[in-house]
């Protein structure tokens, strides 16, 4: 831990806990990434995937995202929202959620094997089984991604679950009030209308939907 993870502000919910900060990363699919360089800050969304206690990036070499971040210091985040929180007044309404936020600054992956090596890992994380199911990546297709690794060593988990918190004389208010819970779904398959060979959807995809 260290004053960058130190939480200031409700810090009963947060975790240095590592096993719940990789059960967060595992679980989300989009991470953000907080930057500031010679324009200004930005935050930009993309892919990620972690493997043991890195977070692997990956982008086209003229990413704006990847070519600063492999200069300076970055805030990765990953949010997951579990239920939007119903109070009986709006100042209480909340979301229960998961997020880790980590500090570092990534190195670019240049050797060649552990570049497709990573790649695998994030086709994975996404889509469990896909990568025995695709063609080799050619030579010119590594060369044109750039995959950047960060240590996760400069974490720290923030959660929130649980029912609304109002104040005590509001409970006896005939207001409706309590948890409305979210997650992430998958529809059925569609294959691309494009394909020239007639195939059954795999069952990578198909284990998606029934998620």
């Amino acid at each position: 831990m260290t004053d960058r993870t130190t939480l200031k502000r409700l810090p009963e919910r947060g975790s240095h806990d590592r096993e719940t900060i990789h059960e967060i990363l595992d679980a989300g699919l989009v991470c953000h990434v907080g930057i500031a360089d010679d324009d200004g800050p930005v935050v930009i969304p993309t892919l990620y995937a972690r493997d043991g206690e890195i977070i692997v990036l990956h982008g086209s070499p003229a990413s704006r995202m990847l070519r600063t971040a492999r200069t300076r210091e970055v805030c990765v985040t990953v949010t997951l929202t579990d239920g939007l929180v119903l109070a009986r007044s709006a100042f209480h309404h909340s979301m229960n959620y998961r997020s880790v936020r980590i500090f570092g600054t990534p190195e670019e992956v240049t050797d060649d094997a552990e570049k497709t090596r990573l790649l695998d890992v994030l086709v994975e994380h996404l889509v469990p089984g896909r990568n025995p199911a695709l063609r080799p990546m050619t030579r010119n297709e590594r060369k044109g991604t750039t995959v950047l690794r960060m240590g996760i060593e400069t974490a720290t988990a923030k959660i929130r679950t649980g029912g609304p918190v109002d104040d005590e004389e509001d409970y006896a208010l005939p207001i409706w009030a309590g948890v409305v819970p979210m997650s992430i779904t998958y529809g059925a398959p569609e294959t691309d209308p494009k394909s020239k060979v007639d195939l059954p959807v795999p069952d990578h995809a198909h284990a998606l939907s029934r998620r």
